[in-house]
């Protein structure tokens, strides 16, 4: 058995805040900086914790949940993003609500230099795709911001990406 460390209080506040709001699916590739979401979505046995192969998958998945009367979160490093831009056209062509929750690589404290060109890129081509995008630099800012989000999202059936920056998350040592 391992020992993992308690979350983050604004991880637990995060989680809480999308079950309080019917989130019910959370997609994800496994992340250290969604770990807490998502070690929590998968001990909750009344929501579907689903594992992804890749981040493109997750854009299928909660446009489905949508045609079940479901909501879902999508979990994904900033270099996932990367890999959604084709299937960020369905959301808009299909006129789905689309959150996703994005850890930042390639900002603030960054040592890893493979991850600065995406990290740049997230918010232009987001942007680019009709996805609004929202920062998180700070904890006490995580439960507005995301309020936010998921207001534009489920009532207008926007797309909306939570940035959640390395300010919040911690910068990871290469």
């Amino acid at each position: 058995m391992t020992n993992k460390p308690p979350p983050r209080p604004w991880a637990t506040d995060l989680y809480n805040l999308l079950k309080a709001n019917d989130v019910s699916q959370f997609a994800y590739v496994p992340d250290a900086g969604h770990r807490e979401i998502i070690d929590l979505s998968i001990e909750d046995p009344s929501v579907h914790s689903i594992a992804l192969t890749t981040e493109e998958e997750g854009v299928a998945l909660l446009a489905g949940a949508d045609l079940g009367g479901k909501r879902g979160v999508l979990l994904m490093q900033s270099s996932g993003v990367g890999n959604c831009v084709n299937f960020l056209s369905i959301p808009k062509g299909g006129r789905f609500p689309f959150l996703t929750i994005v850890s930042m690589r390639g900002d603030f404290g960054e040592g890893n230099p493979w991850q600065y060109p995406m990290g740049q890129a997230v918010e232009p081509v987001l942007q680019a795709m009709d996805v609004m995008t929202m920062r998180v630099d700070a904890p006490e800012d995580v439960v507005p911001t995301t309020t936010a989000a998921i207001n534009a999202v489920f009532k207008t059936e926007s797309s909306v990406a939570v940035l959640l920056t390395q300010k919040l998350l911690g910068a990871k040592a290469f």
